[in-house]
């Protein structure tokens, strides 16, 4: 990026790719060149001004996880705000969020799921996207002879997207994302990764988050790369999707990589397992925490750097990560910040210390001025020019952050406060165990205790896991109780809500 222009919106991102260079590819379907994609998104965004769409209005995006959706996604947010939403969604949950964004059109396809037309408000202007096999997507409506708003381009400070929180501990917030909070981690991405227009990134994250969207699509775009996208995450091809299109790189949440692990250990080779990774430089982890153990043995299997970032969507996603060779990746941590300023803070707001335990805070030009709509959400969250993620950790003296756990979700035993991550990572160096969540759970006594359920690799039994974590934690500490279970309930992106696997597993619902 040295020597040229600074990105400030989303179409200045696409300005760097070569013409005939592929920016799109889809796994045994069509290419698109950066020629083609620039002349299809300002193609598309006069469409949709034509259908009386423009600034300032929000259109729903409900498209299957492909090339059709980044295309969609780069054509609204270029002349109105662009709001994508979970192709699982029922029908209730597409009712929320549709009317939450305050949706004036909604875009879908012959293969999105009939319960986002059915409950489509009368107001709702409805588009139906067609994706050629040569790439090429086109918009038809039936909401014709609307008022057409003026042309104009976008700007740095006009939103671009809106996602919701997950919505874990409260109602969903809304989350509006400007143009240069998108441009803005999109090159600390890039600034990061150091990427080029030789790199390929495969995106096998959901395309209506933000994990997807900025560091998988944008900041691959920006660097004039390619993005391929195949159609779902598939542990047992995607060795073969990146030897066939020669990918450098992907990102992912620690559930996939589990995947891969798990796909490696069962591979009967006398290599132990490891696999061809084509010319793959580096795989990403972010959106979950990723154990030291899983990150150790990914690289041994696969044979490239591992490196844990972390993001959020109210900062466009990236705000740290562990650096490539020749620096240095600390197991366990998240890295150094990248362009964002990182601090600790206590409960009053005072930041701390080196080492010292607290709130994790960010600043920086790519997170979000505050959420719509909320004003206590907003006091909560923003101080002093200070964002309070809610997550607890600490820094080293190299600015190295570690995080411990969800403020909420840290488990009050008697006065102890207990970091659920800290009995994951234990119950995870067991090797029968291939996932773990902890969690707190009411008890009578102590106020809350800890429990735990796990996924075996092999057998072992809850006794025996018991008595392992005895071996490695403090008594308070210990979960009293383990599940065994075949799955643990995950999001769409793969996020563990404890709370949701506290009250699957016990019924009862934690703080």
């Amino acid at each position: 990026m040295t020597g040229l222009k600074q990105p400030a919106t989303i179409l200045d991102l696409l300005e760097f790719g070569a013409p005939a260079h592929p920016a799109l590819a889809v796994p045994g379907g069509p290419m698109v060149t950066y020629d083609s994609l620039r002349r299809q998104v300002n193609d598309i965004a006069g469409e949709l001004r034509r259908m009386g769409i423009g600034r300032g209005d929000r259109v729903a995006i409900v498209l299957p996880n492909d090339i059709d959706t980044i295309i969609a996604f780069l054509a609204v947010a270029s002349t109105a705000t662009a709001a994508p939403l979970n192709p699982a969604y029922k029908a209730e949950e597409f009712r929320f969020y549709i009317e939450d964004s305050d949706a004036k059109a909604l875009i879908t396809s012959e293969h999105s799921p009939q319960e986002a037309l059915q409950i489509v408000p009368p107001s709702v202007a409805r588009i139906t996207a067609s994706l050629s096999s040569e790439g090429r997507l086109s918009l038809s409506s039936p909401e014709r002879g609307l008022p057409r708003p003026p042309d104009g381009g976008c700007g740095p400070d006009d939103v671009a997207l809106v996602l919701h929180t997950s919505g874990t501990t409260s109602r969903p917030k809304r989350v509006p994302l400007a143009h240069r909070n998108l441009a803005v981690s999109a090159q600390n991405i890039v600034a990061t990764y150091d990427l080029s227009p030789e790199d390929v990134s495969l995106c096998v994250m959901p395309l209506f988050h933000i994990h997807g969207l900025v560091a998988s699509t944008l900041a691959t775009l920006l660097s004039g790369g390619t993005v391929v996208v195949p159609p779902r995450f598939n542990a047992l091809n995607l060795w073969r999707v990146v030897q066939d299109h020669r990918a450098t790189w992907f990102s992912a949440v620690p559930s996939m990589h589990q995947a891969l692990l798990n796909r490696a250990r069962g591979r009967d080779s006398s290599n132990g397992g490891a696999v061809s990774r084509g010319g793959l430089r580096f795989i990403r982890s972010s959106s979950a925490p990723l154990s030291p153990g899983t990150m150790l043995e990914m690289e041994e299997r696969f044979g490239v750097p591992v490196v844990e970032a972390y993001g959020m969507t109210e900062a466009a996603h990236q705000m740290s990560s562990n650096p490539l060779p020749p620096g240095t990746r600390v197991p366990g941590s998240v890295g150094q910040g990248t362009g964002v300023r990182i601090g600790i803070m206590d409960e009053q707001g005072s930041l701390q210390l080196a080492g010292a335990t607290g709130e994790v805070a960010i600043q920086g030009p790519n997170v979000i001025e505050g959420y719509e709509d909320n004003p206590q959400a907003n006091a909560d969250s923003f101080a002093d020019g200070w964002f309070r993620t809610g997550d607890q950790g600490f820094l080293d003296e190299q600015g190295y952050l570690t995080l411990v756990g969800r403020i909420k979700e840290l488990i009050n035993r008697s006065g102890e406060k207990v970091s659920p991550v800290e009995i994951d990572e234990v119950l995870l160096s067991h090797p029968a165990v291939s996932e773990a969540v902890a969690f707190g759970i009411p008890h009578a006594t102590h106020g809350e205790e800890p429990a735990a359920a796990v996924v075996l690799s092999a057998e072992v039994s809850q006794q025996q896991l018991v008595a392992y974590c005895r071996e490695h934690m403090a008594d308070f500490k210990i979960p009293r109780v383990i599940h065994i279970v075949d799955a643990i309930p995950r999001t769409a992106t793969g996020k563990v809500q404890r709370r949701i696997v506290a009250k699957a597993l016990t019924g009862k619902s934690t703080k």
